[in-house]
């Protein structure tokens, strides 16, 4: 590649990236952010820069996933492909062609980007993906979303040869008549060439989330378990590690960021025989009524290199308001790792978790607190991934209902859930690693009855008495939780033992064990389309 004017700016009459059969003559390859912070202001429309320094930008139609519209191409590499729902099969011929649109349009714009980073913390696992697209939004959005080579890594590592790229055309369509596709977007990874082909969406959480989607095929075939999860590590017991799994509203934010513990990672992160490395070099958070008193770390990350996705600001003092979801309720920013006070850089650690805390949000109002787990209930909840909605939060939800998602991240599964599950179970067992359920909230009656969810400061001591050993000490009592089995601690230092079970504080009895077993159908019911390829003692673990 011939560099001019800039150690970034590559320019040759036939194109630096002939290679890639795309003739664009101008190039900017690991531009800087301030640079990059130039490019977006003059070409992109609705780019502004905000008060606290960040850059807002604006994705277009699509301010969200489009899981629907994924697909993975059938190859001899995805024989063991959990197809169906989450993974759709696209033939090779399907695309070629996509490839082809996707090439031929970035053949028709002026500049291009390149941004070259590593996925993984961990050197010995971590894989070098190449991102080529037409917006200065999406290089941007993926430096601070990845992590960045030095120089030197650059030069050994990326002049030669890389592991997977990133064609992000997404300001233009897919063909909706080609084989395979359902709409104008397309997200269509193939691992037999290792591309990602991006067309008719601009979210570039489609590139994030495609990133981990690789991961979670790559890292199993080494025994390695990708985990949709947090983690973070005590500042005073380095061998304390703790993993945080959660789907949206169960609190995974809130709990895995403390003052007294490094943080990891907030989102996907992988687990070895050698510890826990986070997947990204950066935090990609919700911005939903966003204050600082409630997430300062989140707040104050929001500053100049952050990238602000779809917010609402006023004209005249580009402050920005987090609480008008005009434009989408899912407004987001991208920022660096290390713009996290206690964030632990490199983002990796020696040490195996010492406990793995599944969150969830029980709008039922009939799981405790907080229950400890066998390694196979840990495998059944772990493919269950259950929390509940309430009534207000999305259209059409008039009552709470149940929510499952597999391994706490369904939609980027690539094989069978119990296939993770049971990596979890194998480190669990030889790392000596403990499991719990913890509900964060309603456990006085359900979320309909004006009750209000398990109090935080409860919830926050519930988590120090995990991180702290003490649930599981020999002198704990435990009791039986009806339907599943789950044990429920008698104490807790610091939490009221009445608060420890729901049945204690319903006032109808009968109601709470109908409401009980009725959320014991609802996992027996959702379990049902894994069991043909769950494990006997994993099916013995769910509630009876």
């Amino acid at each position: 590649m011939n560099r001019s004017q800039s150690n970034y700016e590559l320019y040759s009459e036939e194109g630096p990236l002939k290679h890639y059969n795309i003739e664009c003559k101008r190039v900017y390859r690991n531009a800087p952010t301030a640079f990059l912070y130039e490019q977006a202001l003059k070409y992109e429309k609705g780019t502004a820069i905000m008060a606290n320094g960040a850059i807002q930008t604006r994705s277009g139609k699509h301010t969200g996933r489009s899981p629907k519209d994924k697909r993975i191409v059938a190859t001899e590499e995805t024989k063991d492909i959990w197809w169906g729902d989450v993974n759709i099969a696209l033939n090779e011929e399907g695309f070629k062609i996509n490839k082809e649109r996707a090439v031929d349009y970035l053949n028709t714009r002026e500049r291009l980007y390149i941004t070259d980073c590593y996925a993984g913390h961990d050197p010995e696992n971590r894989i070098k993906i190449r991102l080529v697209t037409a917006r200065a939004y999406h290089a941007l959005f993926l430096t601070n979303m990845l992590i960045k080579p030095t120089e030197e890594e650059l030069k050994e590592d990326f002049e030669d040869s890389i592991d997977f790229i990133i064609y992000n055309a997404g300001e233009f369509p897919a063909n909706r008549f080609t084989t395979g596709m359902t709409s104008k977007a397309s997200v269509a990874l193939n691992f037999k060439t290792r591309e990602m082909i991006i067309l008719g969406t601009q979210y570039a959480g489609e590139m994030k989330k495609g990133v981990f989607t690789v991961m979670h095929y790559l890292m199993p075939l080494k025994n390695n378990l990708s985990l949709h999860s947090s983690c973070n590590q005590s500042m005073k017991d380095k061998e304390d590690v703790a993993l945080f799994f959660g789907l949206s509203g169960t609190g995974k934010t809130t709990l895995s960021t403390d003052q007294h513990r490094y943080l990891i990672g907030d989102d996907e992160h992988v687990w070895t025989d050698k510890g826990v490395f986070n997947i990204e070099g950066g935090c990609y958070a919700k911005c939903d009524g966003l204050k600082e008193e409630n997430e300062p770390d989140i707040y104050r990350a929001i500053r100049y290199g952050a990238v602000v996705e779809n917010v609402v600001y006023d004209e005249s003092t580009r402050q920005i308001d987090f609480n008008d979801l005009s434009i989408t309720q899912n407004t987001r920013c991208a920022y660096p790792l290390n713009y996290i006070a206690n964030a632990k850089i490199p983002a990796v650690t020696k040490y195996h978790p010492k406990n793995i805390i599944l969150l969830t949000c029980d709008a039922f109002g009939v799981l405790p607190p907080v229950t400890k787990l066998t390694s196979a209930q840990a495998m059944y909840h772990f493919i269950s991934g259950y929390t509940a909605k309430v009534a207000g939060t999305e259209v059409g939800i008039t009552k709470p209902t149940a929510t499952f998602s597999a391994c706490f991240g369904s939609p980027f599964l690539i094989f069978h859930p119990q296939r993770y599950a049971n990596l979890l179970a194998e480190k669990m067992e030889k790392f000596n690693c403990h499991a719990y359920l913890v509900n964060t909230g309603w456990i006085e009656g359900s979320a309909e009855s004006g009750v209000k969810r398990c109090p935080l400061k409860y919830t926050r001591m519930i988590i120090d008495a995990i991180h702290g050993g003490k649930i599981r000490e020999e002198s704990t009592e435990f009791e039986k939780l009806d339907h599943f089995g789950l044990a429920i601690p008698k104490t807790v230092e610091g939490v009221p033992d009445s608060l420890l079970n729901p049945r204690n504080l319903w006032e109808d009895k009968e109601a709470y064990g109908k409401q009980l077993k009725h959320l014991a159908g609802l996992f027996k019911k959702n379990f049902a389309q894994f069991a043909d390829g769950a494990s006997k003692e994993t099916l013995a673990a769910g509630p009876q």
